[in-house]
């Protein structure tokens, strides 16, 4: 018993000799690739320090290059390019069956389209059978009381003063507000409680007609205002004399 005993210590002790010795052997490897892995991990932060540097550098190439593809002018336009202006819900002035038809994309608040509304009325007067005018809202971003307007005309033609109230609007333009809406509703001799009713409690109808006016101008490239077509062509035309030569020419069969 005691032989048993005394060979199953020496097994013991045998095998804590060496686990001491793994452990030691561990150690001191440890020990020794210790700088190697602090180099490593050093180097290794080093280059993501670096990524980081670079993507923040390329994040910005990114947006400068984006910032210059928005500034590129714009192709050239086309003024002999059609487009299939659909008139949808818009007020039409002029004789219904015209041959001739101004569209024009507008904004309330634009000092350009409010420079040549009169124009148009100057068109409509010369030629009182044969131009019929749509007006289309493009409000600008820029004219925060652009769209307001815009609805402002729109509760307005619910009592057949459609056109009224854009002549008012542009002869007042750029001061607008709620309190001036009403007013001028009362001077066209409208039922401004009505009218006041209508403008608010459609804000969602007339919101939809905007923006169906908006999409359109998108789709037949309107760059701003005011831009006018003639017949579905674009057209530079900005004063009675360029507008007559072209209306002239439609009207004996030389253009569209």
């Amino acid at each position: 018993m005691k032989e048993k005993l005394f060979i199953i210590a020496i097994l013991l002790a045998t095998v804590s000799i060496a686990i001491n010795s793994f452990i030691t052997a561990r150690n001191t490897q440890t020990l020794f690739l210790k700088p190697q892995i602090q180099e490593i991990m050093l180097k290794q932060t080093l280059i993501e320090k670096q990524l980081a540097t670079m993507e923040i550098t390329l994040n910005k190439l990114q947006a400068t290059f984006d910032f210059l593809d928005k500034m590129k002018p714009p192709p050239a336009e086309d003024f002999s390019k059609f487009y299939n202006i659909d008139l949808g819900r818009s007020f039409v002035k002029g004789n219904k069956n015209a041959k001739v038809t101004i569209v024009e994309f507008s904004d309330f608040q634009c000092p350009f389209s409010k420079r040549f509304h009169a124009v148009i009325e100057d068109v409509l007067k010369a030629f009182p059978n044969d131009v019929k005018f749509v007006f289309k809202n493009f409000p600008l971003a820029m004219h925060q009381q652009a769209r307001s307007a815009a609805k402002a005309s729109l509760a307005a033609g619910l009592q057949g003063k459609y056109w009224e109230m854009v002549d008012l609007l542009f002869k007042n333009s750029p001061d607008f507000s709620e309190e001036k809406y009403k007013e001028w509703a009362g001077q066209l001799g409208l039922n401004v409680e009505k009218f006041m009713q209508d403008y608010k409690e459609k804000d969602a109808e007339w919101e939809k007609l905007i923006k169906d006016d908006m999409a359109l101008a998108d789709s037949v490239d309107v760059r701003g205002t005011p831009t006018f077509f003639v017949n579905g062509l674009k057209t530079m035309a900005r004063d009675l004399a360029s507008f007559k030569g072209q209306i002239d020419l439609i009207l004996k069969g030389g253009a569209k």
